[in-house]
């Protein structure tokens, strides 16, 4: 496959009259200024293939529901258990083809599915008891995506202990033995990467952590950490530490490590989360009045930044990226602390990186054939300068999408899936 790119956003830059060549599933040539005779055009700015680091499926059934009362957070909390309680392997698979597809339509490539929702109703495991892992993996594989699955480690529902209950139960595996032999039956794909989480510190009692963090030697390990001010106010209150600090001491924090939101950080935090990574997902944060994190205390520390769109209550990650700038900007007044090229890694190849696909996220040769491509013509990006297109397009000028050099989406629609339909249909079936 020849592709002739009216623009491409390449490692150093934006370039004009870019011609790729895609055999299988990988770049061999990328010329500059190059003759298109012979290669398909393709109008526009083509870039990189985003990697979502953080995402919940089933979040995405509480989109426009969560916000009677003015949106307390019980009210997302009571909605979020409802739609735990109500799904099964089919449900989950109707609705995560759903997100999966919407995630491609948005140029996303990759997805790291924070994976909690294991088991049927009252915790009673499924006669396969990775059924619901499964139907995540078939659905990313229909939507084009390749999948991390994150699969998590989450037993207790609070840091002191409390036993699950309710919904909470479908989550538990009841140890950390039980769970890792769980997830040694995960078959091998090669759209499929298995890795690891911790939920928390509240949902992981300390005797359990080393476990976790022993499985995942040398495999993406992820774990939610001070999303909130309350949380870091238990586990001192109960650990005498900080959740980083905890984590740290049972060996989870190192080189493969993603701090998931990282929001409420001491200086020691970020000191030890320096040789990580930390992934923010801005949208999310925003929803759930969470608080805005130190994100470029933590790049200056030498933490690796990657974006998430967790809840999904938008999945653009046009807007997480500039977010990650916006935020910063009213948290201290002043403007310019990342560049487009800093966002642009965080979004894309940081991101690939985190969730274990190295050789993704970068428009060069031996680089996977992931590959966005954004109208330049809408109302939102028209007379734009493409190399500002992370502060002016969204989701909606996506036209083209290559995955692994796979054509997912095709002048603006998914080629196998009707994704509004999908999503319709299977959220009114939870509700």
């Amino acid at each position: 496959m020849l592709i002739h790119c009216q623009y491409a956003w390449l490692p150093d830059g934006v370039f004009s009259d870019v011609v790729l060549e895609i055999r299988d599933n990988r770049l061999t040539r990328v010329s500059r200024r190059a003759d298109g005779t012979g290669a398909g055009y393709r109008a526009g700015l083509t870039m990189p293939g985003f990697a979502n680091a953080h995402s919940h499926a089933f979040h995405r059934a509480l989109r426009g529901r969560t916000h009677g009362d003015r949106g307390s957070f019980w009210t997302w909390r009571e909605q979020m258990y409802r739609v735990a309680g109500a799904l099964d392997p089919d449900s989950y698979y109707r609705l995560a083809r759903g997100v999966y597809g919407e995630m491609a339509l948005a140029g996303i490539t990759s997805v790291g599915e924070f994976h909690y929702l294991h088991h049927g109703p009252g915790g009673t495991p499924y006669a396969d008891p990775n059924a619901m892992s499964h139907a995540l993996v078939a659905a990313a594989q229909d939507a084009g995506l390749r999948i991390t699955l994150l699969d998590t480690l989450y037993l207790t529902a609070s840091v002191d202990g409390k036993p699950l209950e309710g919904p909470q139960l479908r989550f538990g595996d009841g140890d950390a033995l039980r769970w890792a032999d769980r997830v040694d039956a995960l078959p091998d794909a090669p759209h499929l990467l298995a890795g690891a989480a911790i939920h928390s510190v509240r949902a992981v009692p300390l005797p359990q952590l080393a476990t976790v963090a022993a499985w995942a030697a040398g495999r993406p390990l992820h774990a939610h950490v001070s999303e909130q001010r309350a949380e870091n106010e238990a586990c001192l209150a109960e650990h005498g530490r900080t959740p980083t600090e905890v984590l740290a001491d049972f060996g989870a924090v190192h080189e493969t490590f993603t701090a998931v939101h990282a929001t409420h950080l001491t200086h020691r935090d970020m000191a030890l989360l320096s040789d990580a990574y930390a992934c923010f997902c801005p949208t999310t944060e925003r929803d759930l009045g969470d608080g805005i994190g130190p994100a470029r205390a933590l790049a200056d520390a030498g933490t690796r930044l990657t974006l998430g769109s967790d809840s999904h209550a938008v999945i653009d990650f046009f807007e997480e990226s500039r977010a990650l700038e916006l935020d910063e900007r009213l948290a201290t007044e002043q403007r310019g602390h990342f560049t487009a090229a800093e966002l642009r890694a965080a979004a894309t190849a940081t991101g690939h990186r985190s969730l274990g696909w190295p050789d993704a996220g970068r428009i060069e040769v031996g680089g996977r054939a992931d590959l966005v491509t954004v109208a330049l013509d809408s109302p939102r990006t028209a007379g734009i300068d493409p190399e500002g297109v992370l502060f002016a397009a969204g989701a909606a000028d996506v036209t083209h999408v290559l995955a692994d050099g796979r054509e997912i989406v095709r002048e603006g629609r998914h080629v196998s899936i009707d994704v509004a339909r999908e999503l319709q249909e299977a959220i009114t079936c939870l509700f």
